[in-house]
């Protein structure tokens, strides 16, 4: 017989006590809003939010979900709980934002182990009193947890440099669907014990296992870092992009900036290259004089700005918008994010179709040009289903180009009827198989990973 509400809260009570058990109607209004984006429209709201604080508190828990046949929709601090497809049901909720220790930082070995959750900001803070630092720079940095960013795969703009979150994690723990701890990798750089279950979980979003504890590879703090921006018309930006890639030039990242967030930036017209260098000061002041140099060559625009941190600040507040997004927004503050991957050679030309489809629509579009991965955002949605109909014609250009395009942030509606993955049967089957080796069941995040708009209709 299945648990009532108040049967289910009792029992987690008894096992993780009153403080680290909150019922759903009693949480924070961000929190609540943020679990309920997360869920299909036709799911009914989880009994609780549960929040254990050691490794055996979870593996309990999970178990008893597990004996139980409970849903769960595992979260951090929830800034990216509701990215990607809608969650079926939520029995419950478990939070591992009171896992927030930094268990070991091996400052000779470049290395830090980690509880699942704790801040990126915090994280980074401690690192830098050693001189390292973790290097990714994902959106929501203030908030974000480390279980989040690997769930979600958010590494930012410095995967051009330093590659993906995948190749930044050394070792993990993470919890089954069953309640069995596992543990893989290790605490060294050159490991090979067990399976890369770290590449399996990372990009997961919380459907293959609950992760409590990760250990990264670090980096020393540059000595001296450095942001040069280009700008100019499509060719030239091209061609800017094309010598760069193939000088010996070494930026830390390379981003393709859409005309208008350059000008919103107040850095001047036309499409947008941003660089960073990132070294010895010597070296970083070299390189950003052969960028002049190329800039001259080829008629465009060159500044040089401050504060890299500044720099990066803007443009997350710009794409991402954190503050709008935690707020009561009004369906005239109406927006969306999607996560989009191109072949890099193709960037520049996809950014001037991408003009073409939202002429009269305010956006915004960053992407990565030695990765090709990149953030489109849609402002002020009116009409969505002409805006479905616009995210349709960028995915087939990005899927033409052997790419992809997600939908991550997006109105309750659109997101329910619009199939959120724009997956082409290239991997789905296989993808479902992986789950159900790990969630025979389907408890964790149940059908995550697929869109509902094959599946059913909005109710009234």
């Amino acid at each position: 017989m299945r648990l009532t509400d108040n049967q289910l809260i009792a029992l987690f009570t008894d096992l993780l006590g009153v403080d680290n058990v909150v019922l759903f109607d009693r949480l924070i209004p961000n929190l609540h809003q943020r679990i309920v984006n997360s869920l299909t429209p036709d799911s009914l709201s989880p009994a609780c939010v549960l929040y254990p604080q050691t490794i055996a508190e979870l593996s309990k828990v999970i178990a008893l979900t597990s004996e139980n046949r409970l849903r769960v929709l595992p979260c951090g601090n929830a800034t990216k709980l509701d990215w990607g497809g809608l969650v079926s049901r939520a029995d419950v909720v478990i939070s591992i934002s009171k896992f927030n220790r930094v268990i070991e930082h091996c400052v000779g070995d470049l290395t830090v182990t980690v509880e699942a959750g704790v801040k990126y900001q915090d994280l980074q803070t401690v690192l830098a009193k050693a001189g390292q630092f973790l290097a990714i720079n994902p959106p929501y940095r203030a908030n974000a947890t480390i279980g989040g960013i690997l769930a979600t795969a958010s590494a930012g703009s410095l995967r051009h440099r330093y590659n993906s979150v995948r190749d930044m994690c050394l070792g993990i723990e993470f919890v089954r669907a069953d309640g069995e701890v596992v543990k893989a990798g290790g605490r060294v750089v050159k490991n090979v014990a067990g399976y890369d279950l770290m590449k399996l979980l990372t990009g997961s979003y919380g459907t293959l296992g609950i992760v409590s504890k990760v250990t990264f590879r670090l980096y020393p703090l540059p000595e001296y870092t450095q942001i040069v921006v280009v700008t100019g018309t499509a060719e030239t930006i091209a061609q800017a992009q094309q010598k760069i890639g193939a000088s010996v030039l070494t930026p830390t990242a390379c981003d393709l900036l859409s005309a208008n967030a350059i000008a919103d930036l107040g850095l001047g017209q036309g499409i947008g290259l941003v660089l960073q260098f990132a070294s010895l000061k010597a070296s970083v002041i070299e390189q950003c004089d052969r960028i002049a140099v190329l800039a001259k060559e080829l008629n465009l625009e060159v500044q040089m700005l401050g504060t890299a941190e500044e720099f990066w600040e803007l443009l997350e507040i710009m794409i991402w918008q954190e503050e709008l997004r935690n707020s009561d927004q009004s369906e005239d503050d109406a927006s969306m994010v999607c996560k989009l991957g191109i072949l890099p050679s193709t960037s520049v030309s996809f950014l001037q179709e991408c003009e073409q489809i939202f002429d009269e629509q305010s956006y915004y579009l960053q992407i990565h040009a030695g990765s090709g991965l990149g953030v489109l955002r849609l402002e002020d949605l009116q009409d969505l289903g002409a805006i479905a109909l616009q995210i349709a014609k960028v995915r087939s250009i990005a899927e033409s180009h052997s790419g992809f395009l997600t939908i991550l942030e997006a109105p309750y509606e659109l997101k329910f009827k619009a199939n959120v993955w724009g997956y082409t049967g290239n991997a789905i089957d296989v993808m479902d198989k992986i789950r159900q080796q790990f969630d025979a069941q389907g408890l964790l995040s149940p059908d995550r990973m697929f869109s509902y708009s094959s599946k059913r209709s909005i109710p009234n």
